[in-house]
């Protein structure tokens, strides 16, 4: 299976998750401009989330979540802060989160969410 189709699918089980099991809104998927791209954008307790999605088959090369590094951080980071000036919001908490995405594991090992997985400052 390509990384493509796996992605998909895992995005899919992500926003399942997060609107079935842990009462989200998502408000928008795969929001993309040239700073880069955010998996999911979700509302939750009064807070903005932006989520980045990573699936995996295997521990083989490490978790999931391992793969987003400082510098993909960044490239979120700088597209949160786009996608906020563009939507005019300046008093609503944010936080940053990884959904790992296991497929071949049945449920319920096959998400996990980490919450706060890094901050702006990073």
């Amino acid at each position: 299976m390509n990384t493509k189709i796996l992605g998909n699918i895992g995005e899919d089980i992500a926003l399942a998750y997060l609107k079935k099991q842990r009462g989200y809104t998502v408000l928008c998927r795969n929001y993309r401009l040239r700073t880069g791209e955010i998996d999911i954008i979700a509302a939750h307790n009064r807070t903005l989330v932006f989520i980045e999605v990573k699936t995996r088959n295997s521990l083989q090369c490490g978790h999931p979540a391992e793969a987003v590094s400082p510098h993909k951080q960044k490239q979120i980071i700088r597209t949160a802060e786009m996608y906020l000036s563009a939507h005019n919001i300046t008093d609503m908490p944010c936080r940053f989160d990884v959904i790992e995405i296991f497929p071949r594991i049945s449920p319920p090992r096959q998400v996990h969410h980490i919450i706060h997985a890094f901050l702006p400052s990073s």
